[in-house]
């Protein structure tokens, strides 16, 4: 950690994350700051990676996180907030506070970063904005017409009405914060977001919070590390440098950081790569520790025991952001007598490696926006791995859920299928005692599993040998008809035993 000369020290743009309720327009608004449309190409129209973006807005710039709304992105949100200045609160006027808006305003406050509450769909008939800062002063955020210190926008993301006063109700913050950063150092900073990128290997989208990244820099990422080979700002322009505050992405680390990473420039490869190494050994060493007692030995030991079946989970998603997310969400499903193993939550395609993997620990692939090849599908249907691909994260949770239910070692009950009384009894060299039955109900078949059954003991448990009606073979006897039944291995066998076929049937879920 290096302590910047205060002389070195420059005013730098707020980076403002927008939080709120799924669907309350959060990515319409950063959508109409940006003047492109970004809603349409999301599944289901809900985001599911964090973006970042610089507006200019009376010749300052405003450095802009939009974080997914939906619960399950809880982790990608709060580390959003960890790296704002700001946070801009959507609330939708007809929808109100809701649990994500509790749960952002949670997040800002862990944070200890102002809020600005930006009231949305105000385009719509009949919605009342004092509803909306009525209920926030329940959770404490206090407009200042209520004597706080709460900035409250009426807008329409979808009108575009109210964003101008937004973009200054943040400048006016931004101003009061007295945001400095030196941009003559090397720069430092987080990984927003990362992924594997065809044709280009690790792409990692950095948000700089300190100093300048060159196009000339050595950059370690979370274990990752390598030379900066391309250096491009959210249009997809390449840039030679980028100061404080600039969400850039670069393409040129060995491997796929993780989302959340924090990264580090250096001048010289050597100094790169000698973090990366020790990051790397740290990350080993933490990983042995955790898959301790993760034995398949154990596992059987537990099933044989009766005890919590585990289930061995390698996800694989379009991006790092979504992997943690997915994680996040499958470790929060509670399934009794189930319980969740993550051994992979990666970026990338699913691979060979990931299969084998899956076949050495037991385990099934969750796959979130992403295909495996054809290799990839021929090596899982040989070694019978099981492959779970999804676009949209409901799905993905709802058939987990089904699925850990399907794993349960099922409870099973007892049913009667049909009873026979013995009323005669022959002997036979080959096949020994013969019983003379009448099927008094239900059904008893060929090789079923039955017990004798005198003066309501039990006097043997077994099963059917041999079934016969006359002289010939039978499958089964039904109520009302005669038949001749031998029992496997048994032969004590008297007039006025009752023979009672059963079954063991397995309990469904009410």
């Amino acid at each position: 950690h290096i302590v910047d000369d205060p002389k070195d020290l420059k005013p730098r743009p707020p980076v403002v994350t927008i939080m709120g309720h799924v669907d309350h327009g959060k990515t319409t608004l950063i959508d109409t700051i940006r003047s492109s449309s970004i809603v349409s190409g999301e599944a289901g129209s809900i985001t599911q990676a964090i973006g970042a973006y610089q507006k200019e807005f009376h010749g300052k710039k405003i450095t802009f996180i939009d974080t997914p709304g939906h619960e399950a992105f809880t982790a990608m949100r709060s580390r959003g907030t960890k790296v704002t200045d700001i946070v801009i609160l959507v609330v939708a006027a007809d929808d109100g506070v809701m649990p994500q808006t509790i749960e952002a305003i949670d997040h800002a406050r862990a944070a200890e970063v102002p809020i600005i509450v930006a009231i949305n769909k105000m385009d719509k008939p009949g919605v009342d904005p004092e509803k909306v800062k009525n209920e926030l002063l329940a959770q404490n955020v206090i407009a200042e017409e209520y004597g706080g210190d709460v900035i409250f926008q009426p807008i329409s993301a979808k009108k575009g009405t109210g964003i101008d006063e937004l973009l200054d109700a943040i400048l006016v913050t931004a101003e009061m914060l007295e945001l400095e950063a030196n941009p003559k150092r090397y720069a430092y900073g987080t990984v927003l977001e990362a992924r594997l990128e065809r044709g280009e290997g690790p792409k990692a989208m950095l948000l700089i919070q300190n100093g300048t990244l060159t196009n000339r820099d050595f950059v370690v990422a979370g274990a990752a590390y390598g030379k900066v080979r391309r250096m491009t700002n959210e249009h997809n322009k390449a840039l030679k440098s980028a100061g404080p505050a600039t969400p850039v992405a670069i393409i040129g680390l060995d491997e796929v950081p993780e989302a959340g990473d924090n990264f580090i420039a250096f001048e010289t490869e050597k100094e790169a790569k000698e973090l990366a190494i020790k990051r790397k050994q740290i990350r080993i060493e933490e990983s042995r520790g955790s898959s301790e007692g993760m034995k398949l030995s154990d596992l059987h030991k537990q099933i044989a025991e009766g005890e919590t079946v585990v289930v061995n989970v390698i996800i694989k998603a379009d991006n790092s952001g979504s992997a943690e997310a997915v994680r996040g969400s499958l470790e929060k499903i509670n399934v009794e007598g189930v319980r969740l193993n993550i051994i992979r939550a990666s970026a990338g395609q699913i691979t060979e490696s990931d299969v084998l993997l899956a076949s050495a620990s037991n385990a099934v692939i969750f796959g979130f926006n992403i295909r495996p090849n054809n290799q990839v599908r021929d090596l899982a249907e040989r070694l019978k791995i099981e492959i779970h691909l999804h676009r949209v994260i409901y799905a993905l949770l709802e058939q987990t859920e089904q699925a850990l239910k399907g794993l349960l070692k099922p409870e099973f009950e007892e049913k009667v299928t049909g009873q026979a009384e013995v009323r005669a009894i022959w002997h036979a060299s080959k096949v020994g005692t013969i019983a003379g039955c009448y099927t008094l109900s239900g059904v008893i078949r060929r090789n079923q599993t039955v017990r004798l059954l005198r003066d309501g003991v039990i006097i043997y448990e077994g099963e059917v040998a041999t079934l016969k009606r006359v002289k010939d073979d039978i499958k089964e006897t039904r109520a009302g008809y005669e038949c001749g039944m031998t029992l496997l291995n048994y032969n004590d066998i008297k007039e006025g035993d009752i023979i009672e076929g059963y079954a063991m049937v397995e309990v469904k879920d009410a």
